[in-house]
């Protein structure tokens, strides 16, 4: 019976590859549904309705026109909705808006009753082509309504079911959990994340939403938020730089976020004053927020100069959207074994077109990400880019499975190829999808002709598979591995600043992982990488590292030398030397 759904699942695995291959590449448009809950304790969580606003603010980002946005506003029942709206004009956005401010309160409160219908949505009215997502608001537990009869069991059922059709359908869910009076639920809302390849958000403050939000649509883009800088107005203008990096930036965001209102002028890189607004600078403002797109800008420096009232802090943030990909070229052989090198090379494209602006190459970072998925071990090559073409080498030092990607990145963006699939046991070769950080759930697109040979090569050997996974399976109830996510927060030791929470499962990782794999391999923080985590027995965690890397433990410093066990609950902060940053990390089951 095993073997014949092994082979099952072997022989059906090249139909849904072919299935995925015929999706659109690489998604340039948003499908959102925004999730808010507007039961009656939000009017003490956020008495200024700056959740309305923040939501506003997101849908300004958007693009001028392609994207679509749908509204669910919930209690314990559906108070009001509105479908999947595709935005052609600002009219569009307006419209959205003004439903967002018609929306009512009421009382008793059912995350899965909006779930539910926030995945319905988009399973009715979301583009094939576009990136989906669920943007939620929530700001505390359930609160149902005994008079009903419904239980929190039936509840619980109905909300796993709508998030497990999230994630296969592949809408990644954003949580935002606004912790005013303390009592939020924090597990449950970072569960529908993790659960969908999202990301939770959590906060005291209602002023921290469009911040949130901010960062919520640049992740969900592989973008960055750029900060500029902060300002206390003192009723005359007063001048920040904005710097579009390259001629490739689509839109430029400019928010400027304020509790008064604000006034704007902006000089473009030649010296000439920018109409705002105009046909290739939008204006969109709020009672808390101003955002100044810019269509297709001009590389160079801009003069953005703001009014405000005295004493009022403003804060200004950049969001550029790029049509960028990031593509692996042809392999020069199709089969590779321990001992070979595998020669890498990328290039960007914009608009389907290659990309051969050199400088733009130039301004990147780009590293070879190459795992050895039996062990579990990463390796970051750093990859030549001083032509128009990103190149690197990777030696197979084992007869192991690898996985292969290129990540680049600058200031304001990044982007990752494809992954790479090598076995050097077979010298089969695949490249599949890389799902964008933070977004999930979209089915990996197999090359064909890569996947052909690779499933003949696997029906060719199957009996000597199916003992393999046989063995595996053996181990692994004796081994379960890592169980749980770890929350993690990178505190900035000259600003005191500190990042929202972030949920890692890791579940992903085999055998060890780094600290440096847990932060997403970024590179100023490459000094975490000698800090290596383990499983434990009752699933707890291991953790080594060497003497030079500060680990503290309930105010303490511990010795990591001799392996620290983490069980779940515990906090560690890990400081940094070459960044002056501390990680914090906290581990839960």
């Amino acid at each position: 019976m095993f073997l014949l759904l092994l082979v099952l699942c072997i022989f059906a695995a090249p139909f849904a590859a072919g299935r995925a291959s015929a999706a659109s590449p690489a998604p340039s448009h948003i499908d959102a549904v925004l999730l808010i809950d507007v039961s009656n304790s939000m009017k003490k969580s956020d008495k200024n309705n700056i959740a309305g606003e923040a939501m506003k603010m997101f849908i300004d980002m958007l693009s001028a026109q392609g994207d679509k946005v749908g509204i669910v506003a919930y209690t314990d029942k559906v108070q009001r909705e509105k479908a999947l709206l595709q935005i052609g004009s600002a009219a569009d956005k307006q419209d959205l808006k003004d439903f967002i401010d018609g929306l009512d309160r009421g009382a008793y409160t059912d995350i899965a009753v909006g779930m539910e219908e926030a995945v319905k949505v988009l399973e009715n009215g979301s583009d094939p082509g576009h990136e989906p997502m669920i943007v939620m608001l929530a700001d505390g537990n359930n609160d149902l309504n005994e008079a009903t009869g419904r239980t929190q069991s039936q509840s619980d059922q109905e909300l796993d079911a709508a998030v497990e059709t999230a994630k296969q359908k592949g809408y990644p869910v954003y949580t935002i959990g606004l912790n005013a009076n303390g009592k939020l639920n924090k597990e449950i809302l970072a569960g529908l994340s993790n659960k969908t390849s999202g990301k939770a958000f959590t906060t005291d403050s209602a002023d921290d939403l469009p911040q949130i939000l901010s960062e919520i649509f640049a992740d969900h883009l592989k973008l960055k938020v750029v900060p500029v800088q902060s300002i206390t107005a003192n009723g005359s203008y007063q001048e920040v730089t904005v710097n579009v990096p390259n001629g490739s930036v689509l839109e430029a965001n400019i928010s400027i976020m304020s509790a008064q209102p604000v006034t704007a002028k902006l000089t473009d890189p030649s010296g000439k004053e920018a109409a705002i607004p105009s046909n290739d600078v939008l204006l969109s403002k709020s009672s808390t927020y101003s955002l100044i797109k810019l269509l297709s800008p001009e590389q160079g420096d801009w003069k953005l100069q703001v009014k405000g009232v005295p004493k009022d802090k403003i804060d200004i943030n950049l969001v550029f959207n790029y049509d960028l990909e990031l593509k692996l070229d042809a392999l020069q052989s199709k089969t590779y074994k321990k001992g070979d090198t595998v020669e890498i090379s990328s290039h960007l494209f914009s608009n389907g077109a290659q990309v051969t602006l050199s400088s733009l190459y130039q301004d990147m970072k780009a590293v070879l990400l190459a795992t050895d998925t039996d062990t579990g071990k990463v390796q970051e090559l750093p990859m030549d880019n001083s032509g128009a073409v990103f190149k690197g080498s990777f030696e197979i030092p084992e007869s192991h499975n690898y996985e292969l990607k290129v990540r680049a990145e600058e200031s304001s963006f990044y982007r990752e190829s494809d992954v790479l699939t090598i076995n050097a046991k077979t010298g089969a070769v695949a490249t599949s999808t890389s799902p964008p950080a933070g977004a999930g759930g979209s089915e990996p697109a197999q090359d064909k002709s890569s996947s052909k040979t690779l499933y003949y090569i696997i029906g060719g050997i199957v009996l000597v598979l199916a003992a393999a996974v046989v063995l595996w399976l053996l181990r692994q109830k004796s081994n379960r591995g890592f169980v749980g996510q770890m929350v993690v927060e990178v505190v900035d030791g000259n600003t005191g600043e500190k990042t929202y929470p972030q949920y890692k499962k890791l579940a992903a990782f085999r055998g060890k992982f780094t600290l440096h794999q847990l932060l997403q391999l970024a590179p100023e923080l490459k000094e975490s990488e000698t800090l290596v985590f383990t499983p434990g027995k009752n699933d707890r965690l291991m953790l080594r590292g060497s003497e030079e890397i500060s680990v503290e433990r309930s105010g303490r410093v511990v010795d990591t030398a001799r392996g620290l066990e983490l069980k779940s609950g515990d906090r560690i902060s890990v400081a940094l030397q070459t960044v002056d940053k501390t990680i914090l990390l906290e581990y839960l089951i």
